[in-house]
């Protein structure tokens, strides 16, 4: 029996758990299913009910729940042996004071480099720092973040890239690579919500590269569903790109929208069914507040 907490993919026993933990009902659901599917917004506490009862569940979210935010994922990439920008973690502004007590950030870095806050997407919440008072502006942030128990930041080198980042979503089997490029030279972030646009066809040896690269990640670290960002250094050789973080919720514009994002989902799910040899059959249908939405 497969089991589906999609409220789009449509199994043989359907049931919902958003914004909510799961109950005794799911729990034995899950205890006699061959496998699970879960919705990308998977609370961890659904995660970790699924997995202590099922082997197979898609997506693997192993990663995102033990290394989170920007962090976690700097210690994934550093445990695995990823080639990332040179970063330097803090748990909080008491591990940067014990690291420099002057919080002086030339004992790590030259100028410019990137603060990022362990929260925050689409090019929020980071900063290119360029000056030392801008520097203590950011701690400043930090502080008062920490007053409302948010905290954590990374301090990273910043990587001149010709204003150009690589994301590689990776959807179950599939891999599909396109840059995002920042026409505007004074602006930082090469978000399309910052301001930057779509390339599918530019460079090909390097989205290739991009791709192989993603893939062996991907073999190593179990991440199955999620849009992993890339940076090939101007100039360098060989082309051996840069990660520089793991969205697992991430924009469909680069895929062609929403309805071509289910469809490479429908077929990911449908590929990994296949493989385990299972596939949804008649069962009886889920009560109706359980129904896909």
């Amino acid at each position: 029996m497969v089991v589906s907490f999609h409220p789009l993919l449509v199994a043989d026993c359907n049931l919902l758990c958003a914004g909510r933990d799961p109950g005794e009902r799911e729990r034995r659901a899950v205890q006699r299913a061959d496998a699970v599917i879960l919705p990308q917004g998977c609370r961890q506490r659904l995660y970790e009910m699924v997995r202590a009862h099922c082997a197979n569940v898609f997506p693997n979210y192993d990663a995102r729940f033990q290394f989170p935010g920007k962090i976690g994922q700097t210690r994934l990439f550093e445990s695995l042996g990823t080639r990332l920008p040179r970063t330097v973690a803090f748990e909080n502004l008491a591990a940067l004071r014990r690291a420099a007590p002057d919080l002086d950030f030339q004992k790590w870095f030259r100028l410019p480099f990137v603060f990022k806050f362990d929260w925050g997407g689409e090019g929020r919440m980071v900063y290119r720092v360029d000056g030392a008072a801008q520097f203590q502006s950011l701690i400043a942030q930090a502080a008062e973040f920490e007053k409302t128990g948010q905290h954590g930041f990374v301090l990273q080198e910043h990587v001149a890239c010709r204003g150009r980042s690589l994301r590689v979503a990776i959807i179950g089997h599939q891999a599909l690579a396109y840059w995002r490029i920042q026409p505007a030279a004074d602006k930082f972030s090469t978000n399309l919500a910052q301001g930057a646009v779509i390339d599918k066809t530019a460079a090909p040896h390097l989205r290739q590269a991009g791709i192989d690269a993603v893939r062996a990640f991907c073999r190593r670290s179990g991440v199955d569903l999620a849009g992993i960002d890339l940076l090939f250094p101007a100039g360098a050789a060989p082309a051996t790109p840069l990660f520089l973080e793991i969205n697992y919720f991430f924009g469909r514009s680069g895929l062609g929208g929403s309805e071509a994002y289910y469809t490479l989902l429908e077929n990911a799910v449908s590929r990994w069914l296949h493989d385990l040899g299972l596939h949804p059959g008649p069962c009886d249908r889920p009560h109706k507040e359980d129904a896909p939405r």
